[in-house]
């Protein structure tokens, strides 16, 4: 599944010069790791943002956020938010440091 080049370049505006996050092909799409721990990625045209179980019930109340099921099953600690969640630059600013904030806590790798 390809993933949003668009977004993708978004995402690394948004980012910057951040040395402490690196890209990687994964879930057939792509993502950024924060300290070596996966924070945030893009499947196909949305964002998939790992908020940790702890942040999980209150990012699912955010609008156009909803569980990730890639695998068939939920997978508490993760969501993806749908394009119209993304819209504004700032809003997808807040989600990426959601994630990255999160990866941050976790043992570097």
């Amino acid at each position: 599944m390809p993933f949003d080049e668009g977004l993708a370049e978004r995402i690394r505006s948004i980012l910057g010069s951040d040395a402490d996050v690196d890209e990687r092909k994964m879930f057939g799409g792509l993502c950024f790791l924060a300290g070596g721990n996966m924070a945030f990625g893009i499947v196909g045209d949305e964002l998939m943002v790992r908020v940790g179980r702890e942040g999980w019930a209150d990012a699912l109340h955010r609008p156009y956020a909803r569980e990730m099921d890639f695998t068939g099953r939920s997978m508490k600690g993760m969501v993806f938010v749908g394009v119209e969640g993304f819209a504004e630059d700032a809003d997808l600013a807040e989600w990426i440091e959601q994630g990255a904030a999160y990866a941050r806590t976790l043992k570097p790798k």
